[in-house]
């Protein structure tokens, strides 16, 4: 009889190719984790069947931990405006908090690895759309969770071509004062945000280490 399925072992294996696929990237191997769980390509395999369905599961457990960490970085907080909140969030997805998750999942862009998740570019638009609409319902503003998002991913990639911190920072939060216009008809003068995100530019600077 061949040995029962022992689900806290895959949970430690998982955990462990996904922390070492956040720091190297996505292997098209399975020594590199077999290395880094200190296990064996076999043992990988008995537990998660084919090397496809573990590269597949270590791209959700790192997904859900980039969902659970900057899904609360966007949720809305009483004592700040929410534009203040959309900068530390920029902050820390482009810093080096973010970075691993944007080199792992913008390998997805590559036509072999869209075959490990094929509708990716869908969920990791519509996966942001509620957290957004519900922190910029704090400034009577749900409708504009389409357009944050769309400037954030644009954003993103040009960022990723060109590695311009500086620019990209500042194109932000250029960005988030527009934001404050729009919705100013829509909350108090309490909703506006502090000055580092809507005119001196220092502070953010140094923040974000550019």
């Amino acid at each position: 009889m061949g040995r029962r399925p022992q689900p806290h072992i895959k949970e430690r294996l998982l955990d462990a190719c996904a922390d070492h696929a956040l720091a190297h990237g996505l292997p098209d191997r399975l020594e590199p984790l077999a290395t880094a769980t200190g296990t064996s390509a076999r043992m990988l395999i008995y537990h998660f069947g084919t090397r496809d369905d573990l590269l597949r599961a270590v791209l959700g457990r790192a997904r859900q931990r980039q969902l659970d960490t900057f899904g609360d970085l966007l949720r809305a907080r009483p004592d700040e405006p929410y534009t203040t909140t959309l900068n530390r969030a920029w902050i820390s997805i482009t810093g080096p908090d973010g970075q691993p998750y944007l080199r792992m999942f913008g390998q997805l862009r590559e036509s072999a690895e869209q075959q490990l998740w094929p509708n990716f570019r869908r969920t990791a638009t519509t996966d942001w759309l509620g957290p957004l609409e519900d922190g910029l319902r704090s400034i009577g503003r749900p409708d504009l969770a389409t357009l944050v998002l769309a400037v954030i991913r644009g954003l993103l990639m040009d960022l990723d071509a060109t590695g311009d911190t500086t620019r990209t920072d500042r194109a932000f939060r250029d960005f988030l004062e527009a934001v404050e216009d729009l919705s100013s008809g829509h909350c108090s003068t309490a909703c506006r945000p502090q000055e580092h995100v809507s005119g001196d530019t220092t502070g953010t600077d140094t923040a974000s280490g550019t």
